[in-house]
């Protein structure tokens, strides 16, 4: 298994619509990249108070491949061009090994 994270890094001034996310981008991304091998895909937000993240996505692929194939699908281009919708903020990618 691998998995890939998204993060979006918390500014005073950034824009994040958590819940176009949950309902619209989240599925979009599965829909996108379940054909590639995504397993499962979570999303955590920060609890109360002061925290560096608007939100973290957790998404679990078969192997590393998978991962690739999901970011090099065309498809891709479609999640990609939809975070605009819902925030302002540069995600951060990070890949791991489980």
């Amino acid at each position: 298994m691998a998995t890939l994270t998204v993060s979006y890094p918390l500014t005073a001034e950034s824009r994040f619509d958590r819940n176009y996310y949950v309902t619209t981008h989240l599925p979009l991304a599965q829909a996108a990249w379940g054909e590639c091998g995504l397993q499962s895909a979570e999303v955590l937000f920060p609890a109360s108070g002061s925290q560096p993240l608007a939100a973290l996505a957790i998404l679990r692929f078969a192997d590393q491949p998978a991962i690739d194939a999901a970011l090099t699908s065309p498809k891709t281009l479609e999640v990609l061009g939809d975070i605009a919708k819902f925030t302002d903020i540069k995600p951060v990618i990070f890949r791991a090994d489980d």
